[in-house]
């Protein structure tokens, strides 16, 4: 028998909980014995909860059994969660997180620890909710070379983009009807601001090239300024606009960023609607590679987790996961990465742009004074110095692939 004890009793917590109860007797038949929760640590009352004696709100409680082989840490956050993190692996004891920010954050510390204690350090839910990324990207893909990571990586702006798309409503209205049923938080500017996508390629980019890829180094830039506008315009043009997280290595150096897209219609990811989330993974051996499912939600993501207990329980030998410090020159800027983008301009000031770019083919809004164009593909550092005399209202960056 396995037991493991559970430190946060949330959405991630309660269904971890839930999980393993449910498949009890499925996961001790795969696993050949149980897993058993022993502790669940959560600073609430939960004496009227049907097991209320594996509650407990000291967290040495846990940390001095040695029975407890395993810790899912689904806090979040990074206080206390680093310290409970760090103390476990210290101890000897695995761990197993859905907490991205601090894998993005503080992974490369807590890997070391977790390599130099032989113990695991695994966090599949971290990315994706239950669609499974981290273990592909590690196991069964490890003999390509990943060139390029690019995808919807998180639920809320997706649904908020398809409320905009398919229904015709507003960036307010489609964000409190996602608050409504929960998939936004009350403050929900980690998942509209882009910062919840840039933690998770973050990860992602940091498990392929073994280069930490910090957060602060990611261009980051959210959905809060579409509006029906571009919604009318994209549409007229056969596309729709989603938030893209992307990230490449390219002559060891790496570069990730995260913006609104847009996606021609016959685009694999065009067609991702409401939560769901899409991974594309590219490799040299086995091309294009695309990973679907809820990007979150209690029992999906509460699968991962489980998904590393198992995997800890069957062999607990250190799995290997690991990644370096970055070098100051090892990320790529992005004045020198190639893009190509849907500019929004006002009606008169057409003649400026076309006289900076060249001939241009201009799409008129019909819900405002405001034009369109596609600029030609050429760096971001050219791209700043033409539009420096033209005075553009926005910019939505072209996926080409």
């Amino acid at each position: 028998m396995t037991k493991i004890a559970i430190l946060g009793f949330g959405t991630v917590g309660s269904g971890v909980y839930e999980v393993l109860k449910m498949n009890k007797e499925s996961i001790a038949k795969k696993l050949g014995k149980e897993i058993e929760v022993k502790y669940i640590l959560d600073i609430r009352d939960f004496s009227d909860h049907p097991e209320a004696y594996l509650f407990t709100q000291d967290f040495n409680t846990i940390l001095e059994d040695k029975e407890v082989e395993i810790v899912a840490e689904v806090i979040g956050g990074i206080h206390p969660a680093y310290n409970f993190t760090k103390a476990a692996l210290l101890a000897g004891k695995h761990v197993v997180t859905s907490n991205k920010e601090l894998v993005a954050t503080m992974g490369t510390k807590l890997l070391k620890i977790a390599k130099d204690n032989n113990v695991n350090y695994m966090f599949e839910a971290s990315v994706g909710g239950g669609i499974p990324i981290i273990a592909p990207l590690r196991g069964c893909l490890t003999g390509n070379e990943i060139t390029r990571i690019s995808g919807i990586l998180n639920g809320t702006t997706n649904y908020i983009l398809t409320k905009m798309f398919k229904d015709g409503e507003s960036f307010e209205d489609a964000l409190k009807a996602a608050q409504d049923l929960g998939y936004a938080e009350r403050d929900p500017s980690s998942d509209i601001l882009g910062r919840d996508a840039a933690r998770k390629i973050s990860i992602l980019m940091s498990l392929v090239t073994g280069i930490q890829t910090d957060v602060d180094k990611i261009k980051t830039e959210g959905i809060t300024s579409i509006d029906s506008c571009d919604v009318e315009v994209a549409g007229k043009m056969g596309c729709v606009i989603k938030l893209i997280a992307r990230g490449y290595e390219k002559d060891g150096k790496v570069f990730a960023s995260v913006s609104p897209s847009m996606l021609q219609k016959d685009h694999p990811l065009s067609n991702i609607q409401d939560v769901y989330n899409g991974i594309m993974v590219y490799g040299n051996a086995v091309d294009n590679v695309m990973f679907y499912g809820r990007g979150a939600g209690t029992l999906p993501t509460a699968s991962a987790v489980v998904g590393d207990m198992i995997e800890i329980a069957k062999d607990p030998i250190n799995q290997g996961i690991f990644w370096h410090e970055a070098s100051e020159d090892a990320f790529i800027p992005f004045s020198e990465i190639n893009d190509q983008y849907f500019v929004r301009i006002e009606k008169a000031d057409k003649e400026k742009a076309a006289l900076v770019f060249g001939e241009l083919d201009f799409i008129d809004c019909q819900k405002s004074n405001d034009s369109y164009f596609i600029s030609p593909e050429m760096s971001n550092g050219e791209f700043n110095s033409k539009i420096v005399s033209i005075p553009i209202i926005k910019k939505i960056r072209i996926e080409q692939e």
